[in-house]
């Protein structure tokens, strides 16, 4: 029968007692903390992955399978080429008659371990154990065979062609059209035998071979019961992916390559420490954090590195990174690491302009992937990443052929969603009416209104919300750069929400072609699939607050502050309307949810926060803590909905540390509340910043009274600055909200001067 895998749910801990106090302390480092199933059984879509790997790498690992149910895994993983993908390669390994071997097999597990620097398995059909430590392009495996068989180990590719020489075999996989990935593997032992394995037939005489789902086996010596396989990958070639291996692991020890893995992981998490007595917050704290560093990965390889953008090899000094869903990461994760890797964030945009230069159109990409630039979602938000940068300080790069970039792909390239068309008709309506028009339920596409995608569909609520951010996106950076005349068309059009604000039900609204708002409309279930005809993966409820860079005069068009209030309580307790079953079939993206607002999609996350604006913090306070109790957890099933590349958890890292950049643009901080007693963030230049939470339990969520760098602090945000130039934040905590604290200012809104 077969056994239950072993997950540890904090990880190591180390307990050490005071002799004198009989006091208990948890010593444990950042990484102890990790806990990489944390969300791996999803609640509706997509699980997390456990991924192993170095913050920001090219090397990439997790067992192929679907989630922690599953029973078996697809051999053992050589590299993931992008964000939830599958393994390029498979290493097999099998003991038994030559007759019976596969290019890939299937094995049943047990006793798994996986961090984020280590990966180790016992296969109890085979009798087989295995350990795995990475480092940034290259990787070491060590197994120990416990049946008296001869080994075997096959190195396999779905699509591409390999080779063998003594003990290595090189090759490479295609990815798409044109991008490969290149490997370099040698063993520990020469192999007794050499052979191509594929469905059809083993061939001794042959040292090579390509295709489809074939590979090369290797036959080791009975008396062999340790192989230890090292290799190094390349987007280049296989030269360059020997020259990886033979940079980064030069030995066959696996323990020193782990150790190495755990120190790297150590040092990149302790850029935030975090102290309370709420051991499984540390957890969340931590697992959340480690999430963030998964993606963007640096492609570059000794000064060099491949571009899909115009399929060509490039020789630069500067890092490369690409693998981005920017419509996910630019609201928390493109921000936090301004805060906390501000070299690397500077690269990022950089590599956003190169790819923009290597493309056809000079657009500035919106899925960059190591393929290219896919194009998904819909609107254009790599320019919110651009001036959130350049505002908060990170100048180190060509402001105004960022701006090209983005000034192009927003008003050239189409605004129908995934796509990568130049604009037709409907984005020529957006540029002349202000909105993108919407077709009424069962109103086919014409040959007039052309759209690229049929499954998403228009999306025009979402689209218009979308774009009039980036317009305000653009204007902030024609500020900065001098434009005057771009500066007031641009600010002009990022007030473009308004023209499908229904003044009646106070949501937004579609409106067809001749200005009229399309009816009958439910904004919980109208919409379609994913609410794609109307928005786009979310219900109204959700783009009702999508207007992050003007959300004063969103109060304002609301009715005040009152009527601002009372329609976001009312989100919080209005029922899905029917059963479960029925409404998340429609909107599979929606979940998470408390009464319509849904925990689990990106357009949600800033929504806790907005009472802030109206004057009531502590409202804030409470729906923060609540939401994060409810939906991110120390388990299996911690994570509400899909994290795409650390969208989620990056809010989870600002919400536990007790503030949020509601307006990426926008150099400030919205105040939640704080989960740890201490937080320190380092912010470079020997310099950090210090959140304290004085009469600290996990149970005290409301703020009594703040502290900045010791003066009184009675307004519920902060700017960008005074977290960079170092200092301490403090706050007294209660358990009974105070709710004249910050009640007289609230957040700038649209202007810093405003």
């Amino acid at each position: 029968m077969y056994k239950r895998k072993f997950i540890p749910l904090v990880l190591l801990m180390i307990l050490i007692v005071n002799g004198c106090s009989n006091k208990q302390e948890v010593m444990s480092t950042p990484v102890d903390y990790v806990n990489p199933y944390m969300g791996n059984i999803s609640h509706l879509l997509v699980p997390t992955y456990p991924t192993v790997h170095l913050p920001n790498s090219m090397l990439r690992i997790y067992p192929e399978r679907a989630d922690y149910t599953s029973d078996k895994i697809k051999g053992l993983p050589v590299i993931v080429t992008s964000h939830r993908g599958k393994s390029a390669f498979s290493l097999s390994f099998y003991q038994g008659a030559e007759s019976g071997l596969q290019p890939v097999y299937y094995y049943c597990y047990d006793n798994e371990m996986i961090k984020p620097y280590s990966y180790s398995s016992y296969f109890e059909e085979e009798e087989v154990s295995t350990k795995f430590a990475p480092s940034h392009q290259a990787g070491i495996y060590e197994l120990s065979f416990r049946k008296n068989d001869a080994p075997y180990l096959i190195l396999s590719t779905t699509n591409g062609e390999l080779k063998t020489t003594e003990n290595t075999i090189s090759g490479y996989q295609n990815i798409d059209h044109q991008t490969k990935v290149y490997v370099y593997m040698e063993t520990s032992a020469l192999p007794e035998k050499t052979m191509t394995v594929s469905k059809e037939e083993i061939n001794h005489s042959h040292t090579a071979i390509k295709g489809k789902n074939v590979g090369i086996a290797l036959l080791y010596s009975t008396d062999i019961k340790t192989i230890k396989v090292r290799y190094g990958i390349s987007f280049i070639d296989e030269k360059q992916a020997k020259a990886n291996l033979q940079r980064e692991i030069k030995d066959y020890d696996v323990e020193n390559q782990m150790n190495i893995a755990k120190n790297i992981w150590n040092q990149t998490l302790s850029k935030i420490k975090v102290e309370g007595i709420d051991e499984n917050a540390k957890a969340i704290f931590y697992t959340s954090l480690y999430r963030t560093y998964e993606r963007m990965i640096c492609l570059s390889e000794d000064n060099r590195y491949y571009s899909a953008f115009d399929n060509s090899i490039h020789k630069d000094s500067v890092p490369f990174y690409t693998d981005d869903w920017i419509w996910d990461t630019y609201r928390a994760v493109h921000p936090l690491r301004v805060i906390i890797e501000p070299e690397m964030e500077a690269d990022m945009i950089q590599s956003f302009i190169r790819m923009a230069q290597q493309m056809e159109h000079n657009w500035m990409p919106t899925f960059p992937e190591v393929t290219g630039d896919s194009r998904r979602m819909n609107s254009n938000h790599g320019v919110a990443t651009v001036i959130d940068s350049y505002i908060k300080g990170i100048c180190n790069f060509d402001l105004s052929a960022a701006y090209e970039a983005c000034k192009l792909g927003i008003t050239e390239k189409t605004l129908a969603p995934w796509s990568g068309i130049k604009g037709g008709e409907i984005t020529k309506f957006y540029w002349e009416n202000g909105y993108l028009p919407a077709l009424a339920p069962g109103e086919q596409e014409t040959d007039a209104l052309p759209i690229l995608h049929p499954f998403e569909k228009r999306q025009p609520v979402a689209v218009t919300l979308g774009t009039s951010y980036d317009e305000w996106c653009l204007a902030q950076i024609a500020k900065q750069l001098g434009y005057e005349k771009d500066y007031n068309y641009f600010l002009q059009g990022s007030k473009n929400y308004r023209n499908i604000f229904n003044p009646e039900t106070k949501f937004f609204h579609p409106k067809n072609a001749k200005g009229e708002f399309i009816e009958p409309f439910d904004y919980a279930t109208a919409g379609g699939l994913g609410a794609r005809e109307a928005y786009g993966e979310n219900n109204g409820w959700i783009y009702r607050w999508d207007v992050p860079h003007n959300i004063a005069d969103l109060i304002e068009l609301m009715g005040g502050k009152e009527a601002f209030r009372n329609n976001l309580e009312t989100m919080y307790n209005t029922p899905l309307g029917e059963a479960k079953y029925v409404f998340y079939a429609q909107l599979p993206d929606h979940t998470g949810n408390v009464g319509q607002f849904s925990m689990a999609n990106e357009p949600s996350m800033h929504i806790p926060y907005l009472y802030n604006y109206i004057g009531e913090p502590w409202r804030t306070q409470k729906r923060v803590r609540t939401l994060l109790d409810e939906w991110f957890r120390n388990d299996l099933m911690g994570l509400p909905g899909d994290e795409d590349g650390g969208g989620m958890s990056a809010f989870v890292v600002f919400s536990m540390l007790g503030f949020y950049p509601i307006t990426p643009g926008l150099p400030i901080y919205v105040i939640g509340t704080p989960m740890f007693e201490r937080a320190v963030i380092e912010t470079g230049a020997g310099k950090s910043f210090e959140v304290i939470a004085h009469n600290y339990s996990p149970t005290n969520k409301y703020i009594q009274s703040a502290k900045l760098n010791g003066k009184d602090w009675n307004q519920s945000w902060f700017e960008h600055k005074e977290l960079m130039n170092g200092g301490k934040l403090e706050f007294t905590m209660g358990n009974t909200p105070n709710k004249n604290w910050a009640a007289d200012s609230v957040p700038p809104s649209f202007e810093m001067n405003k």
